[in-house]
């Protein structure tokens, strides 16, 4: 009767190591973000983050290379709305700016100026930047792409922060993930049931770690291939249908690809520190800086000459180049009350998730696939030796005593 426990709990604990090993396995793919141990060998780091850079850089590829173009995108922003929105804030800015450098370059002239007289001044100022943004942003609009590189804005972004990367891939994938732990389940019940009858065969206490280790390999190959394979949905023995997870959800995992692209990848705050630090931002200061000299030309008309004379051409150099700094620095913060519009305008999400939905199946499995391939067996292999251990428990715990008895 004792024997009828220990076939009992073949199938039982062998749906515990299928799930368990599963479990494991999806936690050891995104944690711990960063490297616990001694590197480089007596440690471990969660495969996505460890491969930020191989695997966010087949996404952006794929992001940049067939689901956006930089530059239709940063088109869609209409220069008069933009200007509308920034009214304010860049009036503000704008005061604040010459008010400072006023006081800087002319002291003495400013301070013995009324506060009427002043208030003209600075109106007029202020009057000049609409302008002035808009010719900018007629410069910009022709290339884009000369003065912001996307595509090293994107990598940057997932380098800072490694868990965007995680999330990307948890919120795209979170149900394929599900399955695979969900499949270790059922696969591992069905391959506990033969090793029952093996062992009504054989009596032999290693059919157990070896069946651990056959259920933890088999079970994650299995429901990795189950995921992504076949691509088109296919008939099985003339009655079951069958298509790979992801090909199948391909509209859900569209709309989830779109979203985090847009809130946490591609959005207009990291699009605007891309142009003010990124690689090209030399070219974008020397086009704001050329844009203020002609503005400040313009503002002083046929008195430069005099006011050159009054304050020294390396003095109004250097006013010059100080509010290009400034209007620099201001941007991000000037920028704020436009945020909600440029994020819709450009239309990141909906463009993203109508690109992916005409994509080929092979190109929809690159979204998901590059985060299991290179280092998938891995994965397999630490559900196989874990299953190993779990079975070599179940000889020494239940057998063992049980034959003893």
């Amino acid at each position: 009767m004792n024997h009828w426990l220990i076939y009992a709990s073949m199938p039982v604990l062998a749906a515990f190591i299928g799930y368990t090993t599963k479990l494991v396995a999806i936690e050891m793919m995104f944690r711990p973000v960063e490297f616990v141990g001694r590197p480089p060998l007596l440690g471990w780091q969660g495969i996505v983050p460890r491969n930020v850079g191989r695997i966010g850089s087949i996404s952006v590829n794929l992001l940049l290379g067939r689901l956006i173009n930089p530059n239709e995108i940063l088109a869609r922003m209409d220069p008069a709305e933009l200007l509308e929105q920034l009214h304010e804030p860049l009036n503000q800015a704008v005061t604040e700016i010459g008010t400072d450098l006023i006081e800087k370059y002319q002291p003495q002239l400013w301070e013995l100026l009324p506060a009427e007289a002043r208030r003209p001044v600075l109106r007029q100022i202020a009057a000049q930047a609409p302008k002035a943004v808009a010719e900018l942003m007629a410069d910009f609009s022709r290339n884009p792409e000369a003065y912001l590189d996307t595509r090293d804005m994107a990598l940057a972004n997932l380098a800072s922060d490694r868990s965007v990367l995680n999330r990307l891939i948890r919120d795209v994938g979170g149900r394929e993930l599900r399955f695979i732990a969900h499949s270790g389940l059922y696969f591992g019940l069905v391959i506990g049931l033969l090793q029952a009858g093996v062992w009504a065969l054989t009596h032999e206490p290693l059919i157990m770690p070896i069946f651990g280790a056959v259920v933890g390999l088999s079970t994650d190959w299995i429901a990795l291939k189950m995921i992504f394979f076949p691509r088109e949905e296919r008939r099985f023995l003339g009655v079951f249908r069958w298509q790979g997870l992801f090909q199948k959800r391909r509209h859900e995992v569209a709309t989830d690809y779109g979203r985090v692209v847009a809130d946490e990848i591609l959005t207009v705050p990291k699009i605007v520190e891309a142009l003010l630090t990124g690689p090209r931002s030399d070219r974008l200061i020397a086009l704001v800086q050329r844009h203020v000299s002609d503005v400040v030309d313009r503002q002083f008309g046929l008195a430069r000459p005099l006011v050159v004379l009054g304050v020294g051409s390396r003095r109004y150099r250097q006013l010059k180049a100080d509010i290009a700094e400034r209007a620099l620095a201001a941007a991000p913060r000037a920028m704020e009350p436009a945020m909600a519009y440029a994020k819709q305008a450009l239309g990141i999400q909906d463009t993203v998730v109508r690109a992916m939905r005409a994509l080929t199946p092979l190109e929809f499995e690159s979204v998901l696939r590059p985060a299991f391939r290179q280092d998938e067996w891995k994965l397999i292999l630490v559900g196989g030796i874990l299953g190993a251990i779990v079975g070599e428990l179940q000889v020494h715990l239940l057998i063992g005593p049980l034959s003893g008895g």
